[in-house]
C-alpha cells in the first residue's frame, strides 16, 4: 500500500451516535402508539426519512422534520401542538447529547498522526457535526474535516482531488459498508470496515465483499498493525 491519507467516518466510528437516535425513535413511537403499533410507526418514520434525504440531507434537523411529518401523516393531521412540541424537544435533546468516544480512538489517532495525514469524512448537518468535533476533544488530530452531503463515488473523488492525492493513496475507515467502503473501493481506494453493534436501517447492505483493497476488522485498534508495519493478531484482523 502507498497510503498517504487516512479518512475516518465520525458517527459510530469515532463516537457513539446511532444509539441516541434509537432512544429518540423509541420515545417517538411510544408517543404515537395510540394511533399505530410502535413497529408500524417506526417503519413509517424510516420511509419518510428516506423520502426526505434529497431535501434535508443527513442529520438531526432533517430527522426532526421527518418525525413531525410522520406524526402528521400517522394522525391524519390531528396531532396536537403539545405533541409537536414534545417531538421538537426530542430533537433538541438529541442535539445536546454528550460526545462519547469509542474505545481506543485517541490511542489510534495518536499512533497514526505522524505517519499519515488524517482527515474526517462524515455525512450530516454542518453545524451539528462541527459541534460534535469541537466537543470530542480530538479535532486537533485532523488535517482536514470534510462534512459531506452524501458518500457516493463522486463525493469521494471530489475529496481526493481536494487532498491532492490519487485514489490508491486514500484509505477510508468506517462502520458502514454502503457509505464508507463500497464507493471507495469502486474508485480504486482502500477501505477498512469496523462494524458497530447498531446501524441505521438505511445503511444496511446484504453483500459479501472480497477485494484486495478491503479489510474487515472487529475493533478500531486492529487497524494499527498493518498501518504501522507490525504483525496483526488473528483476533484483531479478519480478512
Amino acid at each position: 500500500m502507498h497510503i498517504k491519507v487516512i479518512a475516518f467516518d465520525a458517527d459510530d466510528t469515532l463516537w457513539v451516535n446511532e444509539p441516541y437516535f434509537q432512544d429518540t425513535e423509541k420515545k417517538f413511537c411510544e408517543l404515537l402508539e395510540e394511533f399505530l403499533p410502535q413497529h408500524t410507526v417506526s417503519r413509517e418514520l424510516l420511509k419518510i426519512e428516506i423520502e426526505n434525504l434529497s431535501l434535508y440531507g443527513y442529520g438531526i434537523k432533517g430527522y426532526i422534520l421527518s418525525m413531525i411529518e410522520a406524526a402528521i401523516r400517522i394522525t391524519d393531521g390531528t396531532i396536537s401542538t403539545a405533541a409537536i412540541e414534545k417531538i421538537i424537544g426530542y430533537g433538541k435533546d438529541l442535539l445536546n447529547e454528550p460526545i462519547e468516544l469509542l474505545d481506543n480512538v485517541q490511542e489510534v489517532l495518536e499512533a497514526l498522526k505522524d505517519r499519515y495525514r488524517i482527515v474526517v469524512a462524515t455525512k450530516g448537518d454542518l453545524l451539528d457535526q462541527e459541534r460534535k468535533l469541537k466537543k470530542s476533544g480530538i479535532s486537533h488530530y485532523f488535517h482536514h474535516i470534510e462534512i459531506m452531503s452524501d458518500k457516493k463515488e463522486d463525493d469521494y473523488l471530489k475529496l481526493i482531488r481536494h487532498l491532492d492525492i490519487i485514489p490508491d493513496e486514500f484509505m477510508m475507515i468506517g462502520n458502514s459498508l454502503k457509505s464508507d467502503v463500497i464507493p471507495v473501493i469502486n474508485i480504486g481506494g482502500h477501505a477498512i470496515h469496523i462494524p458497530y453493534h447498531t446501524t441505521w436501517a438505511h445503511e444496511h447492505v446484504e453483500t459479501s465483499l472480497e477485494h484486495p483493497n478491503f479489510r474487515h476488522i472487529e475493533h478500531l485498534r486492529g487497524v494499527l498493525p498493518s498501518l504501522l508495519g507490525t504483525n496483526a493478531s488473528s483476533s484483531d484482523n479478519v480478512e
